[in-house]
C-alpha cells in the first residue's frame, strides 16, 4: 500500500498515524506528494478524481479517500475492532468524534488558506471570522463533550490529535488551550503515544 500526501496535512496525517497504530506501519509506503491550489496533480488525478490529498493507493493499484475512508480501511485490513468499534453505540460515537475533529482541521486549512494563498485583494475577512469562530466551537466541543473518548487511541482521538497539532503549527495564535485545559492534558497523552511519535508534524 501507499499513501500519496504531505504529513503537514492533517487529513495525510490521521491516515500515518492510524496506519501505525493498527500495525500496519510496515506495510505502508509513504509517498511524499505536493498540491497546489490552483493546479491537478497528475499522480493523484490517476488514483482519484478529486486529485487531493491523502489518496491511499491499495497493492492493486486502486484508489481510496478520502481520510476517513483511508482510515476505515486501514482498520479493516488490519482487523483492528477497537481502532472503529463493531458495536453500535460504540462506533457511531467514535465516527462522531472523528467527523467533529475533521471539520475543525477542514476549517483550518481553510483558513491557512484564505489567510496565505488567496491574493491580498480578494481577502475575505468575515469567511476568515466564520472559519475561526467554527473551529472554537469544535474545539469548545472536544473540552466539555468529548474527554471520556479522548483518553482512548481510536480514530476519532486520533483525527483530533491531528487536528490540534496544526493549529500549533499554522495558528498559533488561536491559542486553542486557553479556558480548555482539560483538552491541554488529552492532548499532551495522546500526542504521547507512540503512534503519534512516530509520524511528528516537523
Amino acid at each position: 500500500m501507499k499513501l500519496h500526501g504531505d504529513v503537514i496535512s492533517p487529513f495525510v496525517r490521521m491516515c500515518l498515524v492510524s496506519a501505525h497504530h493498527v500495525g500496519l506501519g510496515e506495510k505502508l509506503v509513504f509517498e511524499k506528494t505536493g498540491v497546489k491550489p490552483t493546479e491537478v496533480n497528475t499522480t493523484l488525478e490517476r488514483l482519484s478524481p478529486i486529485a487531493k490529498v491523502p489518496v491511499l493507493e491499495t497493492d492493486h493499484h486502486h484508489g481510496i479517500y478520502d481520510s476517513r475512508v483511508i482510515m476505515e480501511y486501514l482498520a479493516h485490513h488490519a482487523g483492528s475492532s477497537d481502532f472503529i468499534p463493531n458495536d453500535g453505540v460504540k462506533r457511531f460515537r467514535v465516527l462522531t468524534l472523528l467527523a467533529l475533529a475533521q471539520g475543525i482541521a477542514d476549517a483550518s486549512v481553510s483558513l491557512r488558506y484564505e489567510q496565505a494563498q488567496r491574493p491580498k485583494e480578494y481577502f475575505w475577512g468575515d469567511y476568515a471570522k466564520r472559519l475561526e469562530s467554527r473551529i472554537n466551537a469544535g474545539l469548545d466541543s472536544l473540552e466539555k463533550d468529548w474527554p471520556d473518548l479522548l483518553n482512548q487511541v481510536n480514530a476519532g482521538t486520533v483525527a483530533a490529535g491531528c487536528a490540534l497539532a496544526y493549529l500549533d503549527f499554522r495558528h498559533p495564535t488561536i491559542a486553542w488551550r486557553t479556558n480548555r485545559p482539560k483538552l491541554g492534558a488529552l492532548y499532551d497523552h495522546i500526542s504521547n503515544q507512540p503512534c503519534f511519535k512516530a509520524w511528528p508534524l516537523n
